[in-house]
């Protein structure tokens, strides 16, 4: 009877731990600003300068002259022993004109997204395969020793 009034708190413990051990973990990375802030900004007025004023410092910049703002904030789902998986994403751009003023606000979703295959580019080398020690061994018998100890 005592061994029975113990094990049911055991097992609740223990179901407890088991529910919260395998309950889903999310976490927030980045930061992008709030519409009443956006509003705040007018395209052809505001400057890089009045822009980090208003929303703060960007994410990542334009890489291409410093074309524009980048404000990306994304939201990742962690569940066990599984890979994270990103659940949501939104990204907030701001372009500059030549000028440096705003020419643009535009602001994206997780579902805009698209895959982008990188290449990879890889000089190959002429040496397949061999250990220093092989390469070494290999050339024992290749040297040219004309002209090596002053003979013509």
């Amino acid at each position: 009877m005592i061994l029975i009034q113990l094990t049911r708190p055991m097992v609740l413990v223990a179901a407890i731990a088991f529910a919260t051990a395998c309950s889903p973990v999310i976490r927030n990375h980045g930061y992008v600003p709030i519409p009443e802030d956006l509003a705040l900004l007018s395209v052809g007025v505001d400057t890089r300068e009045t822009v980090i004023a208003a929303v703060g410092p960007p994410t990542s910049g334009g890489v291409l002259n410093e074309s524009g703002f980048y404000y990306v904030a994304s939201q990742f789902r962690h569940f066990g022993a599984l890979e994270p998986r990103e659940t949501e994403r939104q990204v907030v751009a701001i372009s500059f004109d030549g000028n440096g003023l705003v020419s643009n606000i535009e602001r994206f979703g997780l579902e805009d997204g698209q895959v982008v295959a990188l290449s990879r580019r890889v000089t190959d080398s002429p040496v397949q395969d061999s250990t220093f020690l092989r390469q070494l061994l290999g050339n024992l018998g290749r040297f040219d020793t004309t002209g090596a100890f002053g003979e013509s």
